[in-house]
């Protein structure tokens, strides 16, 4: 398996920063694992608010290590996006949690999660919510859709077609859903995590590129480590349940406070003009990589920053260094480039481009 993120045993990459020393890298290409921001430092379950955001949501890793091993990346993913007020979208064969993850971060970080199963029959009033009328009040009543909530888990939805997906547009972009000419606002924090089967696109409707853009990440989903999947065998054989996370010991150990204060304290994570310049050099060189026909687009530089200076907080940092930026740019490029015909013949793949392109562009000093 390849790898392009932080601290992995046998890991290709360099390590991103003295503080990330002890992270954990992905088995695909993904965000940082790091279980916490600085290994050892932060206590195992500490209470929403008896700690600071960053020991709160590195207590957030382990409580769902409880229900999902050898995840540890993509969870670290899924707070970055939270934290950057972002969408992922999550690519996975069947049966590797993703599921389970998104139902155990909900539980983790107190908030209120819904799963809905992508269709080839669903319409957009099943995601968004519609007017109903009500006969003892003679009136159109609106009825939420499953929209409304924290964290939604859109599974599998290249199965529906183009006029339901575009039904979370709005949702994603405005964080609000318009009915009859009325703007409901969403929740807060609302993310979206969509899923989607890295093998099967037979009967599929592939996401156009202006959905695309708008998930902040895309995270590979691999299957666990022999190691890891050992454990998860044994925890089944001891009667976890994956249905009853209360039984599984999995609790609220930060909330929407500490989501808050991560999101504040990111923005000050300071971004040097030099490393601002490489954000850019990345991005400009995938516009002119001859395998390409997309390159990234400024609103991928900006994902690019933001989810920087978010690991770079989340490993207790106040700046941004060229390794956060490296770490972050396959999760937040990936999805936004497009290949050529012939450089997909040649078996060229998004991820070995971007690896490409991480090893060409000067890296500041």
């Amino acid at each position: 398996m390849t790898a392009d993120v932080p601290a992995a045993t046998g890991s290709a990459q360099p390590r991103h920063g003295p503080r990330q020393e002890h992270a954990r890298e992905a088995a695909t290409p993904g965000p940082p694992a790091a279980r916490s921001p600085a290994a050892g430092s932060a206590p195992a379950r500490p209470a929403s608010g008896a700690a600071g955001p960053r020991e709160a949501l590195a207590a957030v890793r382990d409580e769902v290590g409880k229900a999902v091993i050898g995840q540890e990346p993509v969870v670290s993913g899924l707070l970055i996006a939270l934290i950057c007020e972002g969408h992922v979208l999550l690519e996975g064969v069947p049966g590797v949690a993703k599921t389970l993850l998104v139902r155990a971060l909900a539980a983790a970080l107190s908030l209120d999660g819904k799963r809905l199963q992508f269709t080839p029959d669903l319409m957009p009033g099943d995601v968004t919510g519609s007017l109903v009328y009500d006969a003892r009040t003679a009136r159109f009543e609106f009825r939420e859709g499953p929209v409304f909530t924290n964290l939604l888990l859109a599974d599998e939805i290249n199965r529906t077609p183009p006029k339901t997906q575009a039904a979370l547009l709005e949702a994603m972009e405005e964080r609000q859903v318009s009915v009859d000419g009325t703007p409901r606002p969403l929740p807060v924090p609302f993310l979206v995590a969509a899923t989607q089967n890295a093998v099967e696109y037979e009967g599929t409707y592939p996401l156009p590129e202006a959905q695309l853009d708008r998930f902040l990440l895309k995270l590979t989903v691999p299957p666990p480590e022999r190691a890891d999947e050992i454990a998860i065998l044994a925890r089944h054989a001891a009667g976890f349940d994956p249905r009853d996370l209360t039984a599984a010991g999995i609790g609220p150990v930060a909330g929407p406070a500490d989501l808050a204060g991560a999101r504040r304290a990111a923005r000050d994570v300071r971004v040097s003009p030099e490393v601002t310049g490489y954000i850019v050099d990345v991005c400009r060189a995938t516009r002119s990589a001859p395998a390409l026909r997309l390159g990234a687009s400024p609103r991928a530089a900006t994902a690019l920053l933001a989810t920087s200076r978010a690991w770079a907080w989340l490993s207790g940092r106040d700046y941004v260094t060229p390794d956060d930026v490296k770490a972050l740019a396959g999760p937040a490029l990936r999805h936004r480039i497009q290949l050529r015909p012939e450089a997909e013949l040649d078996g060229a793949t998004p991820d070995g481009v971007l690896r490409g392109l991480l090893a060409a562009v000067p890296v500041p000093r």
